[in-house]
């Protein structure tokens, strides 16, 4: 079993490292780690140390010995999934498995045919969750650069995004539109790539309008119809095994 992923603000070079805070708790409460174990230290943007474990102490102090200290690189080509606000606790379905999957940045879109909408505090708080929830599934899955989850934007911001992109692309599942399979979309060997994921009522005619004049073009994933929960998790596997990142 590779060893547990732990998050420090700054990975420290060779040497003993002091673990505390709720990242200790959890190692010496939770995980009940002992010397001699390994563990993961890691900032959640690209660098990590291999470290072992040389003592606890109370119950929130793990003392490491870092043995090596590494940088991830940025893979390429990057994957941002624009999500719209599903209904519910989906939100962090959806933020949950796409970080395990791999995507690279995760978009909250507050589209029109969404029937949640994030305001005021509310907002925030649905915003703080899919943060946390993004750290906590990075580390699960033992990943040492974990998606940023942006602010939420409008329909006219992700038209923005969209026009920088190296390939933009917005899953719609309306048979009567015009659209391609992602499976044989053109894909970049490097730059960005940005997915717009729609609501449970679909992408409306005018979000498609002005996401294709910013030069998105509609894709679809094969003939069955995704739940929004699951279609940026789906997109993403399907991207990332052919741009050769699972390789």
């Amino acid at each position: 079993m590779t060893a547990p992923v732990f998050v420090v603000e700054a990975v420290p070079g060779n040497g003993p490292f002091l673990l505390d805070g709720p990242e200790g708790r959890h190692a010496v409460s939770v995980k009940r780690l002992r010397a001699g174990e390994d563990v993961v230290l890691t900032d959640g943007r690209g660098a990590w140390a291999d470290c072992v474990v040389l003592g606890a102490e109370g119950k929130d102090e793990l003392t490491v010995q870092v043995s090596a200290r590494y940088e991830e690189a940025a893979p390429a080509p990057r994957i941002t999934v624009v999500q719209a606000l599903p209904k519910g606790d989906r939100g962090e379905l959806a933020v949950e498995i796409m970080t395990e999957t791999g995507v690279d940045a995760i978009v909250p879109w507050a589209a029109s045919r969404c029937i949640t909408q994030w305001k005021g505090d509310r907002g925030l708080k649905a915003l703080a969750k899919w943060r946390a929830t993004a750290r906590e599934a990075g580390k699960q899955s033992r990943r040492t650069r974990f998606p940023e989850v942006a602010d939420a934007m409008t329909t006219k911001q992700v038209a923005a995004l969209l026009a920088g992109a190296d390939l933009a692309a917005v899953l719609h599942e309306d048979r009567d539109h015009p659209s391609g399979a992602l499976a044989d979309a053109e894909l970049p060997a490097e730059g960005e790539i940005v997915l717009v994921v729609g609501p449970e009522g679909g992408v409306s005619p005018e979000e498609l309008t002005a996401f294709e004049a910013a030069g998105a073009k509609p894709y679809r994933l094969g003939h069955s119809v995704l739940r929004t929960s699951t279609a940026g998790t789906a997109a993403t596997a399907l991207l990332l095994g052919r741009t050769g990142r699972w390789s």
